[in-house]
């Protein structure tokens, strides 16, 4: 988006509007909200136990956690999970692939952007659902996923990840499987979580630490999945 037009949206947003408009606008986006979740409820409503895969759009094939999402989500797959992704590029689209090559189910929540995001090929075509809201699209991946795996990413996966812990922390959701993907890359955010929100500012307690599990293998991550589940009945989310 040129600067240009990312001012035309803001003055957009300031623009005063008649009530006749105001009224309007609301109504036909409350209409297209509704529909996309009735999209989403129908589309997953047997899809069967999953885990959901965030990472990032830009991780390139042949690199070490494209492919390491790649094995994951084949592992599963090959266990009975089916595999859930935004549906586009890079961490998704391994995911997705690897959910193919274990002969598993492979759904893809994909957000309509402006650039870099459409539908990956190993979607399966009936499990191919598109948002033009985050708010919808996060819903559905939260209702439907009894196991979170963040890969490395940006705002998106942080936003994902930070969503789950959320509703897990509050008891909105089962206790579900957090799980993240690579020491290396996230070892800062959980020193600054360990040194800064629970020792110096004491915003979170010591067992929140306990709602999330850090891994840098396949095997580990599966796991802690299928440990999970030795334990535990399947229960909805909501």
């Amino acid at each position: 988006m040129t600067n240009q037009e990312k001012e035309a949206k803001i003055r957009r947003a300031f623009a005063e509007k008649d009530w006749n408009e105001i009224k309007a606008e609301n109504s036909w986006q409350l209409f297209k909200i509704m529909a996309e979740f009735v999209d989403g409820f129908e589309k997953m409503a047997k899809i069967g136990p999953c885990v959901s895969i965030f990472g990032s759009a830009r991780t390139k094939p042949g690199t070490k956690y494209y492919e390491l999402a790649e094995e994951i989500a084949e592992k599963l797959t090959r266990e009975g999970y089916g595999i859930i992704t935004g549906g586009g590029p890079g961490i998704m689209e391994s995911a997705n692939k690897g959910a193919k090559a274990g002969g598993g189910k492979s759904v893809g929540l994909n957000i309509r952007l402006p650039f870099e995001q459409s539908a990956n090929i190993y979607v399966d075509p009936d499990k191919c659902i598109n948002f033009d809201y985050f708010f919808v699209r996060k819903t559905i991946f939260l209702k439907y996923s009894q196991g979170f795996i963040a890969m490395p990413g940006g705002f998106g996966t942080l936003d994902e990840l930070f969503e789950a812990l959320t509703l897990v922390q509050t008891s909105k959701i089962a206790n579900f499987p957090v799980i993240l993907v690579g020491t290396a890359y996230w070892s800062g955010l959980m020193d600054w979580i360990r040194n800064t929100m629970l020792e110096k500012e004491h915003n979170i307690n010591a067992a929140d630490l306990e709602l999330f599990s850090l891994v840098d293998t396949a095997d580990e991550a599966v796991k802690i999945i299928d440990d999970f589940y030795s334990h535990y009945m399947l229960k909805p989310n909501f």
